[in-house]
């Protein structure tokens, strides 16, 4: 999610709904003809900006049931602020109708700011520092039975995501009865390396988009609904290996290793040496590359949004980097190669 001014468009019926709503919020009033429209995201919910009296602005969320339900933004985002994280007071809300009055984190999102004009590799090097200790302060108040758990039924059905809808629906492609064996076995060492992670809590989208840029208390978080319990890897992985912008594989392992030791020196359960903490982070990747390219495609083919599409040869660099670098995952990228008549070079060290 971005949120950013957009040009006007024509109230809806929801739109309508929203501006009678916040006309009866007598405690939190508003100026129900600024409404504009702030963003979209890649799920059904959408965020309108609007004016205050007193000169500010605040967000309106709009998250249409039964595709959207607004308690899991909520409870989770009271259970990130009550450990420390900026992320938005809600104000008001209607559950029924997916309703949230949320406080104003400011138009500058991370991405906005990284591509910015003037922005420096020091600039990006505190905004990145400031995530990470987040993160790590996010992950050190992790606790089971709080957050639903990412379990392998979850990672396994995002994984089927990628079958279904990156090769066969975005590619055509049929896989012979080798080619599904070989994906299988690929898929039972991805899982079997994120099973055996230490859990935390994991926000899953934890990326330039969905931080922002604030005066104080960086980054503000946006985008928590879908938080579980789950490998510890992950969320260092979205932030690193993000799908919007890209970093030198130097850096990536510089920021990496000092998440390591950050974590380690606040007592995660982090792998003990660095070797092993990298493994666990390629093998999270390869899982969340994968599923990444079957919502890109989902997101094309069934919900009509092609600009994701522009994304995927990041993602597939990220992917092909990560296989060709173990020998139990040179099967995917011969096989994408194959189906995407593209040579593949070998160049594994595991």
């Amino acid at each position: 999610m971005s949120l950013s001014p957009s040009v006007p468009v024509l109230p809806d019926l929801r739109q309508i709904q929203i501006v009678e709503w916040l006309t009866t919020l007598s405690n939190t009033p508003t100026l129900p003809t600024t409404l504009r429209p702030a963003s979209t995201d890649a799920s059904f919910r959408r965020y309108f900006r609007i004016d205050t009296p007193a000169g500010g602005t605040l967000l309106v969320m709009d998250a249409p049931p039964p595709q959207e339900d607004v308690r899991s933004f909520i409870e989770i985002g009271a259970l990130f602020c009550g450990v420390g994280l900026s992320v938005p007071a809600v104000l008001a809300q209607d559950v029924e109708r997916g309703f949230l009055l949320l406080s104003d984190l400011g138009n500058t999102t991370y991405l906005q700011q990284l591509n910015s004009e003037g922005s420096s590799f020091e600039n990006a090097h505190k905004l990145y520092m400031d995530a990470i200790d987040a993160l790590v302060l996010l992950q050190t108040k992790s606790q089971p039975n709080v957050l639903p758990e990412y379990d392998r039924a979850f990672l396994s059905r995002e994984l089927q995501i990628f079958s279904e809808w990156y090769l066969g629906k975005h590619l055509q492609a049929t896989l012979s009865d080798q080619q599904s064996n070989d994906l299988n076995k690929v898929f039972d060492a991805i899982l079997a390396n994120n099973l055996a992670q230490p859990q935390v809590f994991i926000h899953r989208d934890y990326h330039s988009r969905n931080l922002m840029l604030l005066p104080e208390g960086n980054p503000g978080v946006l985008n928590f609904q879908g938080a579980l319990y789950g490998p510890i890897s992950y969320d260092i992985v979205s932030l690193l290996h993000d799908v919007y912008i890209q970093w030198d594989e130097d850096q990536v392992l510089d920021w990496m290793i000092r998440y390591w030791e950050r974590s380690k020196r606040a007592g995660l359960p982090v792998a003990p040496d660095i070797d092993t903490f990298y493994r666990d982070f390629e093998y999270m990747g390869l899982q969340r590359y994968l599923k990444i390219l079957g919502l890109f495609a989902r997101l094309h083919h069934r919900d009509g949004k092609e600009a994701y599409l522009k994304d995927i040869p990041v993602v597939m660099d990220y992917l092909r980097k990560t296989t060709l670098r173990y020998r139990e995952l040179i099967p995917l990228v011969r096989m994408l190669d194959k189906l995407q008549d593209k040579t593949v070079q070998v160049g594994y060290t595991f």
